[in-house]
């Protein structure tokens, strides 16, 4: 079994490039500047993330619940994934109301707040 690809480097951490292509049976070989796709380029933590969330279909509360963390939490990790990609996250436009309202129902889920405090925080948004 052949080593994964490194897609950023261990010194300054940019992404890296392929110089050589060598085929295991002939031992054919080519020779140039390849790019790697954006996909290498991340980390094993953020391909586990993005497993899920493909086999989730996108589905943030099914993802929440096989990772065992908040919906800010799975915002946060599919903007690095993005990132990581090489994509301005600043360009995807954000629902920030129905953010809001999904902290909120966290909150009431944990037991912080009363299902009182929740209705008036969510009529406040």
């Amino acid at each position: 079994m052949a080593n994964q690809i490194v897609g950023k480097c261990p010194v300054c951490g940019e992404g890296m490039n392929v110089s050589r292509l060598e085929c295991k049976v002939c031992q054919t070989a080519i020779e140039g500047d390849f790019e790697i796709c954006s996909f290498c380029r991340l980390g094993k933590e953020q391909l586990k993330f993005v497993e899920v969330f493909i086999k989730s279909r996108g589905n943030i509360k099914e993802v929440e619940r096989e990772l065992g963390i908040s919906y800010p939490t799975v915002r946060s990790k599919l903007d690095n994934v993005i990132k990581a990609m090489g994509y301005d996250v600043a360009a995807i436009p954000e629902d920030e109301t129905g953010e809001k309202r999904r902290e909120v129902l966290d909150l009431l889920g944990k037991g912080e707040i009363t299902s009182k405090e929740a209705v008036k925080m969510l009529k406040d948004i």
